[in-house]
């Protein structure tokens, strides 16, 4: 059936046939090239841009859908909807498009981990096509302050309206560090929201857009008690040393990344075994919706210690000290490595 066509598994034919052969047009609205300093050259640091092989994922289909973009369409209605539109893959290719670069988190990732990533997006601004079709945010008398997103298999994110319309860089994402949309990560066309998390932002397999209230709509993960709204926290890892490495005495770099999507990061620090803390040097920032990296040196004495890092986000608003698990909107604390430092030769 044309379902079965369009939805497929493993190896739907139609569906790798259309992203094989997909152009991507050049974007109406390139991003800058990535700054020369916005990586440090550490060993141990990760890339400023995560591959898209590397980029972490959280799905809930047990198979991931692979969609025909020749077969995928669009709707967007719903509450305070003038024009509801109905687009093709098509359709969304011939818009202008735009590039940025965003950082994307997951809820779920705990203080110092991995479930985060920043690649360069290209899609179709959100808030033009709501716009076009009439949709006014709550502070402009719009009756919806929900934007409920459903992919192909069924999943409902829900997004805040005030929050699209506001001119960050919403987008409905068709490429990724300069290729269509891998499947894994939503192919033809996904949700990307800077400085949200992604289970209230990022709606792989889209399919739909409805325009409803929060008092009206649980989504999905909201139905499981997480928040119903999830602005990015400002969070900082140490990505080398490692926990329980050995490095030998004397100058050791050390370095990772903080984020604070949509507000930027504006300074790190670290300190060792609870004394001072010491400003480390920021990479050149990219922008505020993508992550920045760090190094500091440290001149490390053998025996044993405890490295701890911060991030101060660009309100002046520095990240919580106090350790809390992600549920229901996200963990906060600071990230802290023990090493065993050898003696040097």
């Amino acid at each position: 059936t044309r379902t079965e066509r369009s939805l497929g598994a493993f190896g739907s034919a139609g569906a790798t046939a259309s992203r094989s052969a997909l152009t991507l047009p050049p974007p109406a609205v390139p991003a800058p090239p990535v700054p020369a300093g916005a990586g440090v050259a550490v060993p141990g640091a990760v890339p400023f841009v995560t591959p898209n092989r590397d980029f972490y994922r959280i799905d809930t289909a047990l198979v991931v859908p692979r969609v025909d973009a020749d077969d995928w369409s669009l709707t967007l209605h719903g509450d305070g909807v003038r024009t509801p539109l109905t687009l093709s893959f098509a359709d969304l290719l011939a818009r202008p498009l735009v590039e940025h670069d965003i950082t994307l988190a997951c809820v779920s990732n705990e203080v110092g981990g991995d479930l985060v990533g920043n690649a360069r997006w290209l899609g179709v601004r959100l808030a033009d096509l709501l716009r076009e079709a009439g949709v006014r945010a709550p502070s402009e008398g719009g009756p919806a302050d929900q934007l409920v997103a459903r992919s192909v298999d069924g999943m409902t994110i829900g997004t805040p309206v005030e929050t699209v319309l506001d001119g960050r860089e919403a987008l409905l994402a068709v490429g990724m560090n300069g290729e269509p949309l891998p499947f894994e990560h939503g192919f033809p066309v996904r949700m990307v929201v800077p400085g949200l998390y992604g289970y209230v932002s990022a709606c792989k397999w889209l399919r739909e857009l409805r325009l409803t209230t929060f008092d009206a709509y649980d989504a999905y993960w909201v139905r499981r008690g997480w928040a119903a709204r999830a602005p990015v926290k400002t969070q900082s890892r140490i990505d080398t040393p490692r926990a329980f490495a050995t490095p030998r005495a004397g100058r050791v770099p050390v370095a990772g990344v903080a984020w604070a999507q949509h507000r930027g990061v504006e300074r790190v620090e670290v300190r060792v075994d609870g004394g001072p803390w010491q400003e480390a040097r920021l990479a050149a920032q990219d922008g505020v919706d993508t992550w920045r990296q760090w190094v500091w040196t440290w001149d490390a004495a053998p025996g044993h210690h405890v490295l701890e890092v911060r991030a101060t986000d660009r309100t002046g608003t520095p990240q919580p000290e106090r350790r809390t698990p992600p549920a229901p909107d996200g963990a906060t604390g600071w990230h802290r490595v023990e090493v065993d430092v050898r003696p040097g030769r």
